[in-house]
């Protein structure tokens, strides 16, 4: 039998399948099905190389179901078809019940985080290299991308802006009906900006276009600045970034920013000790797949954050302590985003108790009732 099989097989048999036991005490199910981005993604990519890891030495089959957009990635973890998502960011936009998932059909998730990949790339804006902008604080009056339909990418550049002490008030706010456009834009003189991954095919484009590239630099002494940012989006961190398109690299870093990608996520209530054995594999074996793909290396021990914007999963928190890498600021972390998780569950179960049935309504009111709720819990709603 083949290793990866495209399709939607039945995954719930599979994921039911049997324990063994690895020689150094690793248990985990015979067969592992997971969701994770389209073929030729990286973190399709790494999780086909954590794969053979898992058949090679643990003896375990892995069944990977490919999703194109975040929703059909994240339904079969919603649903129980699939234990694991190596996903993106909605993860976290999910745990918040916001943006596509302040939906009737969705509300707050109780996803946990089992790893997360941090690698040399970054996240941020890209700015046309012929406006003379060094930091966010220069875009002041630039023509600034905005996606119509795509919260994340103008979330993004927003978090930039703010860096600076900006709003899209005071630049000059430039529509775009997708991400691509928004580049041709860039390269056509229509736009100076573009939030994109710094290693890119679109930042690639700009960077070799007679405009080039640059990209802003978010100095992380800077507190006010980062404060700022991470007001508008939380799951941002500092990075110094050695792959970006441009004049960039282990010689001249882009000192700027970065969020995990992808975040593997199981549901609170996945207790069949598959967190506990992955977490333990994904560590300890990391010498054996780290450079069996792109952005392995991102998840070392070293590497993992440990205070991010999604809670870890049980079995996950006890393989720290286990190790001695979990200390009382983590725990108390751990325990104030596990009370947020549950403040958002028990606000949905009652707003949805007595919900508007016009969908438009249905989501105003959903996002006035967990900003109330978490701000009576003395916590920032961070979406409104």
């Amino acid at each position: 039998m083949t290793l990866f099989q495209r399709g939607a097989l039945c995954l719930a048999a599979l994921v039911l399948a049997g324990l063994t036991q690895a020689a150094d005490n690793v248990k985990l199910p015979g067969t592992i099905a997971m969701t994770a981005y389209g073929t030729g993604s990286a973190g399709y990519t790494q999780m086909v190389s954590v794969g053979n890891l898992l058949q090679n030495e643990y003896d375990v089959s892995v069944r990977i179901l490919p999703g194109e957009n975040d929703v059909s990635r994240m339904t079969p973890l919603r649903t129980g078809r699939v234990p694991l998502c190596a996903c993106g960011i909605a993860s976290y936009y999910g745990s918040e019940g916001v943006l596509m998932f302040a939906d009737r059909q969705w509300g707050p998730q109780p996803i946990r985080v089992i790893a997360t990949s941090i690698a040399s790339f970054g996240l941020g804006v890209a700015v046309a290299g012929d406006i003379e902008v060094e930091t966010p604080a220069d875009l002041k009056g630039k023509k600034v991308s905005y996606i119509r339909g795509d919260d994340a990418l103008n979330l993004g550049t927003e978090a930039f802006l703010a860096f600076g002490g900006l709003t899209w008030d005071d630049v000059e706010r430039v529509e775009f009906p997708g991400y691509g456009r928004a580049f041709d834009g860039v390269i056509a003189g229509q736009s100076d900006t573009g939030f994109t991954m710094s290693v890119a095919p679109p930042a690639q484009q700009l960077a070799a276009s007679p405009r080039g590239i640059v990209w802003p630099r978010l100095d992380p002494e800077n507190k006010e600045g980062w404060k700022r940012l991470q007001a508008v989006a939380p799951y941002f961190q500092p990075h110094q970034v050695t792959a970006a398109a441009g004049d960039y690299g282990k010689d001249n870093p882009w000192v700027g920013a970065s969020y995990p990608y992808p975040i593997l996520v199981a549901n609170a209530d996945q207790q069949s000790g598959l967190a506990g054995g992955l977490i333990k594999v994904l560590i300890e074996d990391h010498d054996k797949y780290k450079d069996a793909a792109p952005g392995n290396s991102g998840y070392a021990l070293e590497k993992q954050n440990m205070q991010w914007v999604i809670p870890f999963h049980d079995e996950v928190v006890a393989y720290y302590k286990e190790i001695g890498h979990w200390t009382d600021e983590m725990q108390a972390h751990q325990d104030r985003l596990v009370k947020r998780q549950q403040v958002l569950q028990n606000t949905w179960k009652a707003y949805t108790s007595d919900a508007p049935e016009d969908d438009e309504a249905f989501r105003e009111g959903w996002m006035k009732a967990r900003a109330e709720a978490l701000e009576a819990e003395g916590m920032n709603p961070v979406f409104r």
